[in-house]
């Protein structure tokens, strides 16, 4: 999954016409390497002597055991200081950690292992709920498909922001994710086992500006209310009005980080029934305001 943020670049070399970005696979020794899923990959051997403009460090299925080879470290640290921008893709972040390029700095990494971040690297400021971070000239990103939302973030600061949209068409990404985005998705969580539960949540995702009783969600289920609530329960472990909640949360969040809707739009949008409604399910869901969301998505 590291190595497929590779595409997007590949991609936005297609959306210019002309080959803006070269692509090159480098490892300490050099020759072939084998990915976590056994295929070759070929690599180049790390030097001195190399001029790059972006380095990434791929990301592995588990944080790194032990640290990278004393040379690899020192090299990271001269790449650091050369390279316009460096990046760690999932665990790469540890990489770069090791290496101190993330000391007194904003950093993420794959949600399952930021409480190890944190606890290995003090002086990392780590944010676990983060998409991608850009802290400087130093990058990182969650784990999997967040390699591709890092990479379309520099293809757009870089070629601007039509590119990044077309390479995102092209590479048939649902939705352009902005780094501070959350890393988890409600629907997600939800995970039904029906298609009854899951059309009625599909229903409940494109009408949030609506109320939504029990009632509406269980029509769209084809089931009684009593029925839908059992069922609904049963297959998500919440109820219909937490889950429901969720989503609101989740539908004005993104809102709050990505347009430049007021408050009081975003709570109308979402179903919230006021701005103070929206504020008291985010200090439950989330321990902040709306408006400390927007100020760090700004920020």
């Amino acid at each position: 999954m590291a190595l497929a943020s590779q595409s997007v670049f590949e991609y936005a070399n297609l959306s210019v016409g002309e080959p803006f970005y070269r692509m090159e696979n480098y490892s300490a020794e050099g020759g072939d390497v084998s990915s976590s899923l056994g295929m070759s990959v070929s690599t180049k051997r790390l030097s001195a002597r190399i001029a790059i403009d972006t380095w990434i460090a791929a990301g592995v299925n588990a944080p790194l055991t032990s640290p990278p080879s004393a040379e690899v470290l020192a090299f990271l640290r001269r790449a650091a200081s050369r390279a316009r921008r460096i990046a760690g893709i999932c665990t790469g972040g540890f990489v770069l950690a090791e290496a101190g390029l993330l000391a007194n700095r904003r950093a993420t990494t794959h949600w399952a292992y930021a409480r190890d971040m944190t606890s290995r690297f003090r002086d990392v400021r780590v944010e676990e709920d983060r998409i991608y971070i850009v802290d400087g000239p130093i990058w990182t990103s969650a784990g999997m498909t967040a390699g591709l939302d890092l990479a379309l973030a520099m293809v757009e600061k870089d070629l601007g922001a039509d590119i990044a949209r077309s390479v995102a068409r092209k590479l048939v990404m649902h939705q352009r994710r902005a780094g501070g985005q959350s890393q988890h998705s409600e629907m997600l969580d939800l995970a039904p086992k029906s298609d009854r539960v899951q059309d009625a949540l599909n229903h409940a995702r494109k009408n949030l500006s609506a109320p939504l009783t029990v009632e509406d969600l269980a029509s769209a289920a084809h089931l009684s209310p009593r029925q839908f609530s059992r069922v609904f329960t049963q297959e998500t472990g919440q109820s219909p009005a937490k889950a429901i909640e969720g989503l609101r949360l989740e539908a004005a969040r993104l809102l709050i980080e990505k347009s430049r809707h007021s408050l009081e739009v975003i709570a109308q949008e979402t179903g919230f029934r006021d701005r103070r409604h929206m504020r008291e399910a985010f200090m439950r869901g989330f321990g902040l305001p709306p408006q400390e969301v927007r100020r760090e998505a700004r920020s």
